[in-house]
């Protein structure tokens, strides 16, 4: 008559006994000394997890669960050369002279003013017109967890004659003042183009200005859209310059 052993996986010896021990994962008994301790990555190095399982059981330390060290940063140079950048990045606007001598060398001293608002913030040009090199496929289709190059779904787009664009959603639109925006196929090309949200009124309409004014009409057609967009600015700019035909 056969029986299931009791030793299970264990050996036993009359001559060298053994301790059994019983694997704390598949619960197979073995040999005490054939279990180990299973150890695995916390922070930055291993710890004793405290359970005793048997080779198979036995799991290889997962390194995604090992703490990443960043190293020292590196250390500075003497002396450096760092480019001023906001310098060299805004076009200032100023306001030009008959060119002046000095009385005495008869060097000419440059004539131009620089202009600034009140607030001390020097004006620039901006820039108008058909943007070069920006195409709707291009867009940034997501950066950190915003999500790019999304399609509104549109009800209707109109112009009231001026040059403000009006837009209303079926869904809401999730935009903002200075939400940028990418328009095409619409009735009038002047209001196709790239541009920022100028006013929210609610979570399903919104309105963009473009150059020019455009007639009174409704300006959506069959192959019209809108998405979300994210282009980049000139330095110390908020807004998409106008663009527009």
């Amino acid at each position: 008559m056969a029986y299931a052993s009791l030793s299970g996986r264990a050996r036993t010896s009359s001559k060298n006994p053994q301790a059994f021990g019983i694997c704390d994962r598949c619960g197979f008994t073995y040999n005490h000394f054939k279990l180990r301790w299973q150890y695995d990555y916390a922070g930055a190095g291993l710890i004793n997890k405290r359970i005793l399982v048997c080779d198979p059981c036995y799991d290889t330390p997962q390194n995604q669960l090992r703490a990443i060290i960043v190293p020292a940063d590196p250390i500075p140079i003497n002396n450096p050369r760092v480019q001023d950048y906001a310098y060299y990045e805004t076009d200032d606007i100023t306001a030009a002279y008959p060119t002046v001598y000095d009385p005495i060398t008869g060097i000419p001293i440059p004539s131009t003013t620089g202009l600034e608002t009140q607030g001390g913030q020097d004006i620039t040009s901006e820039v108008i017109g058909t943007p070069n090199g920006l195409e709707p496929g291009a867009n940034m289709p997501l950066q950190n967890n915003v999500t790019y190059n999304v399609a509104l779904n549109l009800i209707s787009v109109s112009s009231n004659g001026t040059n403000i664009i009006s837009v209303t959603c079926s869904t809401p639109h999730g935009l903002v003042v200075n939400s940028q925006i990418v328009v095409e196929g619409l009735v009038n090309n002047k209001a196709n183009g790239y541009y920022s949200v100028t006013s929210v009124p609610s979570t399903l309409t919104f309105t963009y200005t473009v150059t020019n004014g455009i007639p009174t009409s409704g300006l959506l057609q069959g192959n019209s859209f809108i998405k979300t967009a994210n282009v980049g600015l000139p330095y110390n700019y908020a807004q998409i310059p106008l663009t527009g035909t």
